[in-house]
This record gives structure tokens, sequence and C-alpha cells, in this order.
């Protein structure tokens, strides 16, 4: 079965996508961008404060799916500053910690949020 999920308290789409979407038993969230969920702007600043909003999107996606950064398998990371990968790094250490997901990161012209940094999806385990 699958569930497509719009948490509350989460980003509203800015397209034609579902927040987070639950397929068995695994769960799927969309790139999150630094975007606050009470005002729809984009939190700006150094990637640090950038890939805190980002991780904080997801967390709350997550929780909304029943979820926790712990049960997270996989995360994509998308920089549009190579010279970013540390500060990213630094505060993602702190949303998992010993939990640590498999990653791909990678540096790309530009995201679709004009002026962000970052966007991370994540894909969970959570049996039901």
């Amino acid at each position: 079965m699958i569930e497509r999920i719009s948490p509350p308290g989460v980003p509203a789409p800015r397209g034609p996508y579902s927040p987070a979407v639950r397929a068995g038993d695994f769960i799927y969230i969309s790139g999150q961008v630094p975007i606050d969920p009470a005002t729809g702007k984009i939190v700006s600043g150094d990637v640090r404060v950038e890939t805190r909003q980002v991780l904080q999107n997801i967390q709350r996606n997550l929780e909304g799916c029943g979820a926790s950064m712990a049960d997270v398998v996989k995360t994509h990371v998308y920089l549009t500053e190579v010279k970013d990968f540390a500060g990213m790094n630094e505060v993602y250490a702190e949303f998992f910690g010993a939990a640590k997901p498999a990653r791909t990161t990678v540096t790309v012209l530009a995201l679709p949020l004009e002026g962000a940094k970052v966007e991370i999806d994540a894909i969970a385990f959570k049996p039901k």
C-alpha cells in the first residue's frame, strides 16, 4: 500500500509532489530546502543555518509519519558550493549522531529555490 502524506507543521510543497510517501515499511521524504514552515520563507544564512532548517523539516516529516531520524537509512545531500561541505557535515552529524545513514553528497550548479545552499532528501525504514 502506498500513502501520500502531508504532515502538519512542514513546509507546503512548491510543486506537484508529496512531502512524504510511505510504501510498505519505507518512508520517502522529498528533498527539503531551508524553508521555515511557519512563514513559508527561505531561512538564509550560512550553510549551517540552512542545513539545520532542512534537517528540522526532515525531522518533522518523519515524526508526522511515526518515524524518527534514527530510522533514516539513506540520504542524498545537494550543495551549491563544495566549500560548504564541512559546515553541512557538522550540523548533519548533530542530527544523526551514532545512527549514521548511508549518504551521497553532490555539488550542483543551483537548486530550484533561488538562493538555497543545501537540499536533502531521506529514506527511512519503519515497520508498521
